[in-house]
């Protein structure tokens, strides 16, 4: 590994922006207020349960689980769709407000008006040469008697193309290389893409407009029995209302008008519309002109002639839409915390749904209801949690994680200061297979809860502003992967019964570890984080990226700081030993776990940057975030994966200063999360 020529490089001191200084310093100093405010005040007098009766509370969380339950909450959820901004989906909210109310949580609801994108008009027609059309059927059959919205893009701009189809692939930019090495001309024509390929839909719909593509067509690679099936999607880039980003939608504050340039950016420059696989194949047999590269045609579902065109017939394509204001609502219920309650452990999963939402996200939801019916049935046997939790039920996630962003805008300071973790749950149920995914932290409690349930077969959500934005640990927890029906009017109870989780024992599952996750974080006096993880996986991280890069960049900024990180993770792992065996002879032993429990908490705030990533400043993670190319290698340190992309144009000299400078922020961002765990702040 070369060596940095830096005068810095033996020992890296810490540079911290004025705006990261200010930010990490509220949040340390409200914490430290806090726990000094509740030593005083509890110290003497808190009621703490012992570990017997914490132990008798978390088996009869798992003892009280029902299959039948679960189905009956999922049954009902789905009974209707409940696209974000529409009447059934505030039915929806509110029969989840009336479900807290009834075990008697304190319940509350937040609302906030957010710009949402609905369809008006759409049309899609082949014109082939012989004069004969074929329109394309751009709806499941039926689903539109059912309430069901026809199938679209949110936030797609309103607009007409008429030209040759050609077929893209992924989109991706190594798609593209592949097209022109045929001499395939695309600027002019409709793009014709399959979903996959690391990009999002904004990402797909934006590279072929920078290409001359005046309009894209978009269809799922799926199993041929749900081929009839369409998956709808947004393709606005990034997250939260357009019209305030940065800042909570709530309570009157400023709006951006729709004209704004920081609004229309947000927006891809072309239309675009989601399509069937039955539909993309009518078109992938028609198409002629140059053969379909041999990867591709391997790699694909959907049957073809084996050719991307263009043409020879032409698209004539339309569609109208419109973008509107709309109320959307965030239910919440809380339990008070008994000993802590400025800290919060919190769980969420949101409710809005393209259709009826079974898989995505009523899985989820479902389990979050279970999960208050068993927490209310502890605390009628007199169970109270040591920390606070808050169970969050989102809205609009499907446009662009709305809900969520909006509420911890409004709360960053608070959620940035007083919250342990965010423990999220998506499409809870999908199929066989656990896949959870977390901060690095969180790995071994993870491992030791699922330990505890039953298991099943072998093994971008909600948790992106909490993890992002405010530096919140976080949780991802779903079985299976992939589902066939995704965002589709197959999303039906229906199809759970059929073939998601016929028993409902992954429901089951996933609710336990959910709920378990929630009640450790919430019930144990030293918080079971654990660092030392977090800095293996970074030198795992490291290791990869220095596979990657050429010579004359150093990672030695970011090894160092990772090994400063690891000694004060195995400092911290010690300190809570310590403190478990005082603790019956140590008078101050309260106010220790507290402080050291407001370390661990904060660690994770001091891996954001203030000034966020370059182009995307609302995603201040450096370790973990989405990357400007959604096709990098690398799907951790954001800014590096960023530069390396951006630098490509670049010289030698200067491709190597745009990596280095991001290298140095990442290492300063480890280095602060390094200090914060010592309780430091330099």
């Amino acid at each position: 590994m070369p060596q940095s020529c830096s005068p810095y490089a033996s020992k890296m001191p810490l540079f911290i922006s004025k705006q990261t200084f200010s930010f990490l310093f509220i949040l340390f100093f409200l914490a430290f207020f806090t726990t000094l405010h509740h030593y005083y005040s509890h110290h003497q007098n808190s009621p703490k349960q012992s570990s017997q009766n914490t132990l008798f509370f978390l088996n009869t969380f798992l003892s009280s689980a029902t299959n039948y339950t679960l189905a009956t909450y999922l049954r009902h959820l789905t009974l209707h769709p409940h696209l974000a901004g529409t009447t059934p989906s505030l039915h929806t909210a509110l029969y989840v407000k009336s479900h807290f109310e009834s075990l008697n949580l304190q319940t509350h609801v937040t609302n906030y008006s957010v710009l949402l994108s609905y369809p008006l008009f759409s049309s899609v027609t082949l014109h082939f040469p012989n004069g004969s059309v074929l329109p394309l059927t751009l709806s499941e059959a039926g689903s539109s008697q059912n309430g069901v919205i026809k199938p679209y893009h949110a936030y797609s701009p309103s607009g007409s193309a008429y030209g040759k189809l050609v077929f893209l692939n992924y989109g991706r930019e190594k798609d593209y290389v592949a097209l022109g090495a045929q001499g395939v001309k695309i600027k002019g024509c409709v793009g014709l893409v399959r979903r996959g390929g690391g990009l999002s839909r904004n990402e797909v719909v934006e590279k072929a407009a920078a290409r001359g593509v005046t309009a894209v067509l978009m269809f799922t690679d799926s199993e041929s029995e749900y081929a009839s099936g369409v998956e709808r999607g947004t393709v606005m880039s990034g997250l939260g209302d357009p019209l305030s980003p940065g800042w909570g939608a709530g309570g009157g504050g400023e709006k951006l008008r729709l004209d704004d340039p920081r609004v229309m950016k947000r927006f891809p420059s072309i239309p675009s519309l989601p399509i069937s696989m039955a539909s993309a194949e009518s078109i992938l047999k028609s198409l002629e002109g140059a053969d379909m590269p041999y990867e591709w045609r391997m790699s694909m579902k959907c049957s073809s002639r084996g050719r991307v065109g263009p043409g020879p017939f032409m698209v004539n394509f339309t569609y109208e839409g419109e973008r509107k204001m709309a109320t959307v609502h965030n239910v919440f219920a809380v339990i008070r915390g008994s000993e802590e309650l400025d800290r919060f452990v919190l769980l969420g999963n949101h409710r809005d749904a393209w259709t009826y939402g079974a898989v995505d996200p009523n899985s989820g939801t479902a389990a979050l209801l279970d999960i208050a019916r068993r927490y209310a049935l502890l605390m009628r046997l007199g169970w109270n949690p040591r920390r606070t939790i808050i169970l969050c039920s989102w809205d609009a996630e499907e446009f662009g994680m709305i809900g969520s962003t909006e509420w911890v805008e409004q709360n960053l300071v608070n959620l940035g200061s007083k919250s342990v973790a965010y423990l999220n749950v998506d499409c809870a149920v999908q199929g066989p297979g656990f896949f959870p995914s977390t901060t690095p932290q969180l790995d071994d409690l993870l491992t030791e809860i699922t330990k505890k349930i039953q298991r099943l077969s072998g093994v971008d959500s909600d948790f992106a502003p909490f993890l992002h934005h405010a530096g919140v640990p976080s949780v991802d927890l779903y079985y299976g992967k992939d589902f066939p029906v995704y965002h589709t009017a197959f999303d039906s109870y229906s199809w759970m019964v059929n073939f998601g989780d016929p028993f409902f024992q992954r429901h089951v599952a996933v609710t336990g570890v959910w709920g378990l996750l929630a009640l450790r974080l919430a019930e144990d006096p030293i918080l079971p984080f654990n660092y030392l993880t977090y800095a293996v996986q970074l030198q795992d991280y490291t290791h990869i990226l220095s596979d990657l890069l050429e010579g004359g960049i150093s990672l030695h900024p970011i090894t160092a700081a990772i090994q400063e990180l690891a000694a004060a993770a195995i400092e911290t792992l010690e300190e809570a030993k310590k403190l478990k065996d005082d603790e019956a002879i140590d008078e101050h032993a309260e106010l220790k776990q507290r402080m050291l429990n407001d370390r661990l908490m904060l660690a994770e705030r001091g891996f954001l940057d203030a000034e966020g990533l370059q182009g995307k400043p609302w995603f201040k993670h450096m370790v973990y975030g989405p990357r400007n190319d959604g096709e990098s290698e690398l799907d951790f340190f954001p800014g590096i994966a960023n530069a390396i992309s951006r630098s490509s144009g670049l010289n030698s000299e200067e491709h190597n200063e745009a990596i280095q400078h991001e290298i140095w922020r990442t290492a300063r961002a480890i280095q602060r999360a390094a200090h914060a765990l010592k309780g430091e702040l330099t």
